[in-house]
Parts: structure tokens; C-alpha cells; sequence
């Protein structure tokens, strides 16, 4: 038994493309080319910046401002890493760090290490809670 002979299909006509789906207001996105974002010396800085870097504002948005310094200052009212500030405004970690670190140069924002906590807990606090537990 032979298997089935498949036949090529050729097109009738060609179609033009859809037409793309008309822009709703406030949903239309016209995102910025990152070297606009980050100036005309965008890669000629160098900042410690690092992804748990935490930054904290310390004025309002000056008239000045640019939209990503604007909305990171608002964001910034309490300490948020560089990588949330990353993730909520959908930019990259390269250009955080230099938008970032034109704040700090303008004193807009500071820049604080994250807070690390022990590696290993101190076992006397971890048996008063577990006995505190257990009178419960």
C-alpha cells in the first residue's frame, strides 16, 4: 500500500494585510528610543549601583524633570530597590543607573545599601519565641 500523495495548495489571490486595530485613547504607547531617556552622556557615568541598591527621594519633581525622574521620585516616597524601580517602570537596569545617578548628582534622591540581616538567627531569641509559643 502506497502512502497518500499530498497536493500543493496555491493561492487564489494574495489579500492585503489586515489594517491594524484603531488606537484606543490612554492605551496608545509610544515608548522613547533609551538614549532619549538617558541624555546625550547616557553611558559616561559611573555609579556603585547595584540591583538592591535602595533609593529614597528627597524633594518633589522639579519643574525640570524629566517623566522617568518624575514618576521615580513619586514612586520613591519610601525605600524601593533599583530592581522594583526597574520592574514598575519598564526600563532596563542599565538605564535605572543612569537615570539614578543623575538624581543623586542633582541631590533629588540618596542611595542606601540594603539592610542585611544575619545569616543565621540568634538561637536564644528563636527559644524564647518557641516557648513563648508554647504557653499559648
Amino acid at each position: 500500500m502506497t502512502p497518500p500523495q499530498r497536493q500543493r495548495r496555491h493561492p487564489k489571490e494574495q489579500l492585503p494585510p489586515p489594517p491594524p486595530p484603531p488606537a484606543q485613547p490612554g492605551k496608545q504607547k509610544n515608548p522613547e528610543r533609551l538614549f532619549v531617556v538617558a541624555g546625550p552622556d547616557g553611558g559616561e557615568r559611573d555609579a556603585d549601583i547595584d540591583l538592591v541598591t535602595l533609593i529614597v527621594a528627597r524633594a518633589d519633581p522639579p519643574p525640570s524633570a524629566t517623566p522617568e525622574q518624575s514618576a521615580l521620585l513619586r514612586l520613591c516616597t519610601a525605600p524601593l530597590s533599583v530592581a522594583e524601580l526597574s520592574a514598575y517602570l519598564n526600563l532596563p537596569f542599565s538605564m535605572m543607573t543612569v537615570v539614578i545617578t543623575d538624581m543623586l548628582t542633582a541631590g533629588l534622591v540618596t542611595a542606601r545599601a540594603p539592610i542585611v540581616r544575619q545569616a543565621v538567627a540568634d538561637r536564644s531569641i528563636l527559644e524564647a519565641v518557641m516557648h513563648g509559643l508554647q504557653r499559648l
